[in-house]
């Protein structure tokens, strides 16, 4: 497939609620090559934002730069990259939980000292979600450290639980930390995100370079504020079409992910453009963006727009500066997808490329049903499940289990009325359809857990998930099955007990 080239040049600073300095935002108009023996988009373009452009912004007029190689450019002050060059990158925000968070701890005190500070207590962002309501003196000890190097560092952003048996009474308890970090202003576009989990890709969405590190790169950066980065060179993926209306995200990177497979990706930036993108909502666009890992990719990208200030306009009075890739920049392929003619997908056990169309599974008896996580456990996740659960009418024919991503997704449940409903809310809707009620925001099963985790597989069932990996293993017991989908098949298969395509109720 050949490479083609992008130009979305121009960039903006934004300050407090997300208004522009001095331009309107970017919008993408795709243009067809008119020679027949392509039938690829050649160039996507962006009108100019401001007559004069600084390099540091734009990269040099020689010298065309990506999205992802601009931001990286800015954060280790130079006016150029390549792909594959080492440097030294700032870091905007650093965040770990309470899985990583006491060895990032451990080695920043063993390298900088018992008594040394971090480098800035307002960039970094302590979240406790992963390991949470479980009785297990371990995982609850690992909340407990980070208290304290909290408390002892005056870190500003660290969202506490205390009361294990009722999140209610912790304001400042917020639950997955991915979907945490949008809810709270910290991801903003041009910036560098570093998280100690794999998933910190989710960020991306936003315009943002955001990628998971190991404890030992994030103890340096809580001690020195920067890390030695390779630049990734970047994938293109073009999708253009009209999103059918029994379609979401999850589908479509999965889609991407069966193309190109689990190594498709290995340290690359993914980027994605065109006219379905531009229609995704920011939480559609983070469910496209969480999953590049599984694709091995290093961070995945999606330009900033009128969406995306829209989503940060009440979230965050940090001055940020979008950036958009230059006309010529180099990417290593493209991909172009005309949505509009996709199906509904799986993944079935145990990989995450092992693609398949939702309605060629519908002999597979299923066990269970799990709606949770960064990448399926947002709002708009939860409305999609009860969408199908309303269109049908019926109860569903396995233990179905709701694990809302944060408290404000919980709250979302049982006060945001769904559309077409009546008035119903998702949980009145989860209820009527004999869902489990849902229960405390967090990680929940996604990672498997102690065995007292809700809704963790302790025997060797078969589950469809809105999940992102389902690897041996993944949500408890190693002989469990796990076929990843979309919360509108997730959905459609709890009514039937069968992996189900949702066409079946949605039209």
């Amino acid at each position: 497939m050949e490479a083609s080239h992008i130009q979305a040049s121009g960039s903006a600073l934004f300050g407090k609620k997300g208004r522009s300095i001095p331009c309107s935002s970017p919008s993408l108009v795709a243009h067809r090559c008119r020679n027949q023996s392509f039938s690829k988009i050649l160039a996507v373009m962006a009108p100019s934002r401001s007559p004069q452009r600084p390099p540091s912004t734009t990269g040099s007029v020689k010298h065309a730069m990506t999205m992802t190689e601009k931001i990286l450019a800015r954060a280790s002050e130079k006016t150029k990259l390549e792909p594959g060059e080492n440097i030294w990158v700032n870091v905007d925000v650093l965040m770990t939980h309470d899985v990583c968070g006491p060895g990032t701890i451990g080695i920043f005190k063993r390298e900088f000292g018992e008594n040394a500070k971090v480098w800035d207590r307002e960039k970094i962002v302590i979240i406790p979600d992963h390991y949470i309501f479980t009785k297990d003196e371990r995982a609850n000890r690992n909340v407990d450290i980070l208290r304290d190097f909290c408390l002892e560092q005056d870190i500003k952003y660290f969202y506490d639980i205390k009361d294990l048996g009722n999140f209610k009474a912790n304001p400042d308890y917020k639950g997955v930390c991915h979907v945490a970090l949008a809810q709270e202003g910290h991801c903003r576009p041009g910036e560098v995100l570093l998280g100690t989990d794999s998933h910190t890709c989710n960020a991306g969405a936003f315009g943002q370079f955001a990628s998971g590190i190991g404890n030992t790169d994030a103890g340096f950066v809580m001690g020195a504020g920067k890390l030695l980065l390779k630049v990734p060179p970047t994938l293109r993926f073009i999708m253009d079409g009209e999103m059918p209306s029994f379609l979401l995200a999850k589908d479509l990177i999965l889609q991407i992910i069966g193309e190109i497979s689990v190594a498709g990706a290995t340290y690359k930036s993914m980027e994605f453009v065109g006219s379905t993108v531009e229609s995704l909502s920011m939480e559609e666009r983070m469910t496209l963006c969480n999953m590049v890992v599984e694709a091995g990719g290093k961070n995945g990208v999606v330009p900033a727009d009128e969406t995306t200030f829209n989503y940060l306009e009440d979230k965050t009075s940090v001055v940020y500066q979008p950036m958009y890739s230059d006309e010529n920049a180099r990417f290593v392929q493209d991909y172009k997808f005309d949505v509009s003619k996709l199906e509904p997908l799986v993944a079935k056990p145990h990989s995450p490329d092992n693609r398949a169309l939702a309605r060629e599974c519908r002999d597979v008896k299923i066990d269970r049903v799990y709606i949770g996580s960064c990448t399926g456990g947002k709002t708009e996740d939860f409305m999609a499940a009860a969408k199908v659960f309303l269109a049908s009418g019926n109860k569903v024919k396995v233990p179905t289990f709701l694990v809302p991503a944060t408290q404000k997704v919980w709250m979302d449940l049982y006060g945001l009325p769904v559309p077409g409903s009546g008035g119903k809310t998702c949980s009145q809707i989860f209820e009527n359809a004999g869902c489990d009620t849902p229960t405390s925001p967090s990680c929940g099963a996604c990672l498997g857990g102690p065995r007292d985790t809700y809704a963790r597989m302790n025997e060797p069932q078969v589950c469809v998930s809105t999940t992102n990996r389902n690897f041996p293993g993944r949500m408890g017991h190693k002989e469990g099955q796990i076929y990843l989908a979309s919360p509108y098949t997730a959905a459609a298969s709890a009514l039937t007990g069968f992996v189900t395509d949702p066409r079946e109720f949605l039209q």
